[in-house]
C-alpha cells in the first residue's frame, strides 16, 4: 500500500503517455516489418488457393510472435524517445526540473513500464514464439528434415559405433550407416568390426531399429570377409537411444522453436556429448533470453534522455542516433552469435556484451545532456 500511495498524478500522466507511444510504436514496427514479405506472400497463396482465409489469417497471427519479440524493445525506445522530446518542446520537462523533480524522479514511471515490457519480451521468447512457430509449421504442413551423425563412445571417451543417418524427418531414417569399431586403435584411425547399411529405420525413446539391412563383416586387415542380409536390428537402447532422440530431434529445429525449460536440456546434452561448437552457439543463444529482455529497461532510459533537448537543440539528432543504435544492436547479433560458435569469446560474454554496450552509451549521454 505504501508503494502505491507514493504514486503522483505526475507518475500516472508519464506512464500514460509512454504506453501509449510505445504501443503505437509496436504497432507500426509489426505493421512495416508484416507488410514487405510475409503479408504479400500470404496473400499471394491465398489468390492461388494454396491458404483458405481461415489459414491465411492464422498464419499471420502465428507470426506476430517472432516479431513483437523484437518490436518490444524498439517501440519502448521510440515511445519513450517521441514523449520526452514532446515534453522538451512544450517545456514541461523544464517544469518539472523548476520544481526539484530530478532525472531520476522524472523517468522512475518509464522504469516502471519498461519492466513490464521486459517480462513481456521475457514471456514471448520463452513461451509463445516456439508454440507459434511450432503452430505455423503444423498449419504448413513443414517438417524439417537433416542429416546427423551420432558417435556412441565408452567411458574413456573412445567410440564404440557411429551412427550415419543421411535423411532423417519426423522419427524415421532413412539411408542408415552403422560403423561398429573394432576395441583394437592404431595412431591415426580405429579399426572396423562391422558396417551396416539399412534403407529405412525409426527413432523412439528407448531404442533406435532399421530395416533392410546388409551387414558387411572386416576381417582385423580391413578386408570384407562376408556380406549377408537381415530384416531388422536395434543400433541404440535405453538412455543412450533417449540422448541420441533429443540430439536429433533438436538439431532439426532452430534455437526459436524450443522453450527455456527444453534449451537448457539440449545444452547439457550437447556438453556431454562433447559437441562443442553447437554447445557454445546455444549457450550464447540461451543466455541471451535473459540480456536481451533486460535491453527494453535500458533503451527506455536511452530514449528519455535522447528526448531531452534545449530549446534550439536539432530534434532529430535523437531519432538519428535512436535507430543507429536499434541497428547495430540487431545486426551484431549474428556477428557475436559466431564469435560464441567459434569459441573466440566466452558464451556469457557475446551474450552480455551488447547490454554493457548500451549501458555505456547510456552513461555517456547522461555526461553530455549534463542533466
Amino acid at each position: 500500500m505504501k508503494v502505491f500511495s507514493r504514486i503522483t498524478i505526475y507518475d500516472k500522466y508519464i506512464f500514460n503517455q509512454v504506453m501509449i507511444t510505445s504501443l503505437v510504436a509496436i504497432l507500426l514496427f509489426t505493421v512495416v516489418w508484416i507488410a514487405p514479405e510475409m503479408l504479400l506472400n500470404t496473400i499471394k497463396k491465398t489468390l492461388e488457393g494454396e491458404y483458405g482465409i481461415k489459414t491465411a489469417i492464422l498464419i499471420l497471427f502465428y507470426e506476430l510472435p517472432k516479431i513483437l519479440g523484437k518490436a518490444f524493445p524498439v517501440g519502448l525506445l521510440l515511445g519513450t524517445l517521441f514523449t520526452f522530446d514532446k515534453l522538451s518542446k512544450d517545456s514541461e520537462l523544464t517544469i518539472f526540473r523548476a520544481v526539484g523533480l530530478s532525472f531520476q524522479r522524472i523517468i522512475a514511471p518509464v522504469l516502471a513500464l519498461s519492466l513490464i515490457f521486459t517480462v513481456l519480451c521475457f514471456v514471448t521468447y520463452d513461451k509463445l514464439i516456439p508454440f507459434s512457430v511450432n503452430k505455423v509449421d503444423a498449419i504448413k504442413g513443414i517438417t524439417q528434415s537433416t542429416q546427423y551423425i551420432y558417435t556412441q563412445k565408452n567411458k574413456d571417451g573412445v567410440p564404440i559405433n557411429a551412427v550415419i543417418v543421411s535423411r532423417y524427418q519426423a522419427g524415421k531414417m532413412r539411408n542408415v550407416i552403422v560403423l561398429d569399431f573394432s576395441t583394437k586403435q592404431y595412431s591415426d584411425v580405429h579399426q572396423l568390426n562391422n558396417i551396416y547399411h539399412a534403407s529405412t529405420g525409426i527413432t523412439k525413446n528407448n531404442k533406435w531399429e532399421l530395416y533392410d539391412i546388409t551387414h558387411y563383416l572386416i576381417s582385423s586387415d580391413g578386408i570384407f570377409i562376408n556380406i549377408n542380409k537381415m530384416p531388422s536390428m536395434e543400433i541404440l537402447q535405453g538412455e543412450i537411444a533417449q540422448t541420441a532422440n533429443t540430439l536429433i530431434t533438436y538439431s532439426t529445429k532452430k534455437e526459436r522453436e524450443i522453450t527455456n525449460k527444453d534449451l537448457r536440456k539440449y545444452i547439457s546434452l550437447l556438453k556431454k556429448e562433447g559437441l562443442d561448437e553447437e554447445y557454445r552457439y546455444m549457450l550464447n543463444k540461451y543466455l541471451q533470453r535473459f540480456f536481451h529482455p533486460f535491453v527494453c529497461v535500458l533503451l527506455a532510459i536511452m530514449g528519455a534522455l535522447l528526448g531531452f533537448s534545449k530549446p534550439r537543440e536539432q530534434r532529430m539528432v535523437g531519432f538519428v542516433i535512436a535507430i543507429g543504435c536499434i541497428f547495430v544492436y540487431y545486426i551484431t547479433l549474428p556477428f557475436f552469435d559466431l564469435l560464441a560458435e567459434k569459441g573466440i569469446m566466452h558464451p556469457f560474454l557475446t551474450a552480455v556484451f551488447p547490454p554493457v554496450a548500451f549501458t555505456c552509451a547510456i552513461f555517456a549521454f547522461y555526461k553530455s545532456k549534463d542533466i
